[in-house]
């Protein structure tokens, strides 16, 4: 963001409203999101330790879902932290500077599972379609290759989407419809014309979000017809099983994309509940996504798990 961005606009600070309709359940609703929050650091750290330590999970595979978990962990921390003090009956209030930073982590971040989940595609269309080739065509260095591209893509991303949203004079008012800083009620705040950022923003994430669903659509529709064509009923249970868990947190992803960023209108309730989805509840479901529906994350847990007891001063 260029140093004279704050120059442009009179406004200091933001005044995040939260979740709209909930007042007298602070209490129960900063237990409950506590809680997720929570789980979602431990669940997630705990599957990022097992494929660590265990030489068997040093695959393709579980390196990408590695990076899934670094990803949540990260995620809900984003906004996750304000929302609760805010819960807790501290300040509302966020600087410019914070709105932004909020904006930027988001997107990047989001951006970078949207990638990351086409990139896992692929691997799986590489791992069923071209098993005789795949420690080939999924080596070390093109995992970490496309690990790297992932983040570097998102980052521009974001700071592309961030420039644009904070270049415009914000006057006021100041109040954000929603318990963090995102694009659509930030947006809604600027002082001047805000068509062009809506047309940019909207082809933006849509064009990002669309372009990694087609592709994830490619190679599911690769791999299921190649799983068709497995003759033995046990090895088409194989090839499916080690799809779900992905299928199943791409659904999660993208639903919530669909229902806040490619709408026409905007509802803050909506908005609200999705984004809750989106930030605190998703990250947390993915850890018992991928370790309940995965014999080898299971396996591999309960190992660590035995030996971080057995071990000497436990």
């Amino acid at each position: 963001m260029q140093p004279d961005m704050r120059n442009y606009s009179s406004v200091t600070e933001f005044i995040l409203l939260g979740l709209p309709n909930t007042e007298g359940l602070e209490t129960m609703i900063f237990a409950l999101f506590l809680a997720f929050y929570l789980f979602a650091l431990l669940g997630n750290l705990l599957i990022f330790l097992t494929i660590l330590t265990s030489s068997s999970l040093h695959t393709p595979m579980y390196f990408f879902l590695g990076n899934l978990s670094v990803f949540d962990i990260f995620f809900p921390s984003v906004n996750s932290p304000k929302m609760m003090v805010a819960l807790a009956g501290q300040s509302h209030t966020i600087s410019y500077q914070g709105c932004a930073s909020q904006v930027f982590f988001y997107h990047t971040l989001g951006s970078t599972e949207c990638f990351l989940y086409t990139v896992m595609a692929y691997d799986r269309f590489v791992a069923i379609c071209h098993p005789m080739r795949y420690t080939v065509i999924m080596s070390p260095r093109v995992c970490t290759c496309l690990t790297v591209c992932t983040w570097l893509v998102g980052c521009v991303h974001s700071s592309i989407l961030t420039f644009l949203i904070f270049k415009l004079p914000y006057c006021g008012p100041n109040e954000v419809e929603s318990f963090f800083c995102d694009i659509p009620v930030v947006l809604s705040l600027a002082c001047a014309d805000t068509s062009l950022a809506q047309i940019v923003t909207f082809t933006n994430i849509g064009v990002v979000a669309l372009l990694c669903f087609l592709l994830i659509l490619t190679s599911y529709t690769c791999i299921f017809l190649s799983i068709l064509k497995i003759r033995s009923s046990e090895g088409r249970r194989r090839a499916f099983s080690t799809c779900s868990a992905h299928l199943t947190s791409i659904l999660l992803f993208y639903g919530p994309i669909i229902l806040v960023y490619l709408r026409p209108t905007s509802s803050p309730w909506l908005d609200s509940v999705v984004q809750v989805f989106n930030n605190i509840i998703i990250p947390s479901l993915n850890p018992l996504i991928y370790s309940l529906r995965n014999k080898d994350v299971k396996l591999a847990l309960r190992k660590m798990l035995t030996q971080v007891a057995q071990s000497p001063g436990v």
